[in-house]
């Protein structure tokens, strides 16, 4: 049973001119690099890294991505990713996520991972994993 007081966690991040379109605003695609660099600071405040997983042959594809755009976000804004661990189940994770500038809802979705090994075979999550989803430490 996933803990909501442990499920979620915030960062920060500024928008690059790169990430923007000729109207200066944050190209649609974009947002799920958001979403990924939330995802990926929600696993390392529990202290684990990708890289640990995949050098033991545990990989975490996204199989499902979703995004909602409310507002625009542009150049130089200072972004809040919040992220949370939504569901548990054997052999995938689901992540949901809400993009915020200044209390204001700019952007909300979620993504599903897999669990699979070198060859891309589905498998279960080892209980060490589990318990990083579950358990795993906060800063």
């Amino acid at each position: 049973m996933i803990d909501p007081a442990r499920a979620s966690s915030r960062m920060t991040l500024r928008v690059r001119f790169c990430e923007t379109d000729l109207m200066g605003i944050v190209h649609h695609g974009n947002h799920l690099l958001y979403f990924e660099t939330g995802r990926v600071d929600w696993l390392r405040r529990r202290g684990v890294t990708y890289a640990t997983w995949a050098a033991r042959g545990l990989h975490l594809p996204v199989v499902d991505a979703e995004v909602r755009y409310h507002k625009p976000a542009r150049f130089d804004d200072e972004l809040i990713v919040e992220t949370r661990l939504a569901e548990l189940r054997a052999a995938s994770v689901r992540y949901v996520y809400t993009l915020v500038r200044d209390g204001v809802r700019l952007a909300e979705g979620s993504t599903r991972l897999a669990c699979v090994d070198d060859a891309v075979g589905v498998r279960r999550f080892p209980d060490d994993v589990r318990d990083v989803f579950l358990l795993g430490e906060l800063p």
